[in-house]
């Protein structure tokens, strides 16, 4: 397992200076608690056992919205391990992790769900400590590509989580003077609306992406999220699809059964801190960037991300 061996020296405070508006801004904002990273973090965090089935920590994700779960020892308490909802989703047909199904099980999905947590979570795991700056945090996760981390103890017992989220819901509603065209991603991969569960999944584990705009006719109609995925196992909807319990069978309904509506549309010109705003009061991840009726971009929690280091 992955973890720092000592503490992180404290980061220099490089969160200074003013917005355009002479409103607080990303950086002065963050400059208040630069240097502890639990002023962010969750401290009520949902563990698991490595003994839990697939199922049971998919469950687990949906009843708390969550979408990560540290697993840990039940002895011991001492983290094991982390599975995200991208571990589900490689695990439904997205990638490797779905010869699980594939193999072990002939295809029964039904089976494979009773399959032990410990089969699909990601043991290497890079971990933080209290006092760890944020500052470097966020740039950890810029560079790893990583949403989130799991906080821990000298014992490495879990004592918080981070998430990008954290981060956004610090400066969202602040007039930053930056803009939603600076940062946003211009080359949207996006899927038809008849497109395979199973097909939306293989090309979010391919790119590394957490969501999908459905594109009809140029027109962006929804959208999907590794959540919503994980979302149609957990809520039992997947098991409405299943004659003999083949995992082709559940996963071939058209990505547009279990998808989420467009999101509020949001402008270029947009200030980014009422775009994280926007992101919050909506509980979504994502706003399509619409120019005269037509998709030009996609504005992420992780684009939010890098503006925050800019």
């Amino acid at each position: 397992m992955l973890r720092g061996n000592k503490r992180q020296k404290r980061a220099q405070s490089d969160f200074s200076g003013k917005s355009d508006r002479g409103s607080l801004n990303f950086k002065s904002k963050l400059s208040q608690h630069d240097g502890d990273i639990m002023m962010v973090a969750k401290r009520d965090v949902v563990q698991i056992p490595p003994t839990m089935t697939i199922m049971g920590a998919v469950k687990t994700m949906v009843k708390y919205r969550f979408r990560r779960l540290p697993v840990s020892d039940p002895g011991t308490n001492r983290l094991m391990g982390v599975v995200t909802v991208m571990d589900v989703v490689n695990f439904l047909g997205g990638g490797e992790k779905a010869q699980i199904i594939e193999n072990k099980h002939r295809g029964n999905l039904l089976s494979a769900i009773n399959e032990e947590i410990s089969s699909i979570m990601e043991e290497d795991v890079i971990t933080l400590h209290e006092g760890d700056s944020i500052n470097e945090v966020i740039q950890m996760m810029l560079k790893g590509n990583v949403s989130g981390f799991p906080i821990v103890n000298d014992e490495n017992r879990v004592i918080g989580i981070v998430s990008e989220r954290d981060f956004i819901s610090l400066v969202a509603n602040i007039i930053t003077g930056k803009k939603v065209a600076d940062f946003m991603s211009h080359d949207v991969v996006s899927v038809r609306p008849d497109t395979r569960v199973e097909d939306a999944a293989r090309v979010m584990i391919l790119n590394d992406f957490r969501r999908l705009p459905i594109v009809h006719e140029g027109v962006m109609i929804g959208v999907v999220t590794t959540s919503d995925i994980v979302n149609y196992l957990g809520s039992g909807e997947v098991f409405e699809k299943l004659v003999t319990g083949d995992m082709h069978e559940a996963l071939g309904v058209p990505i547009k059964a279990i998808a989420r509506e467009v999101p509020i549309n949001v402008e270029p010109d947009l200030d980014l801190g009422e775009a994280a705003e926007l992101m919050i009061a909506r509980e979504v991840n994502v706003l399509p960037v619409i120019v005269d009726g037509a998709l030009t971009g996609i504005i992420t929690e992780r684009d939010l991300l890098s503006a925050i280091v800019d």
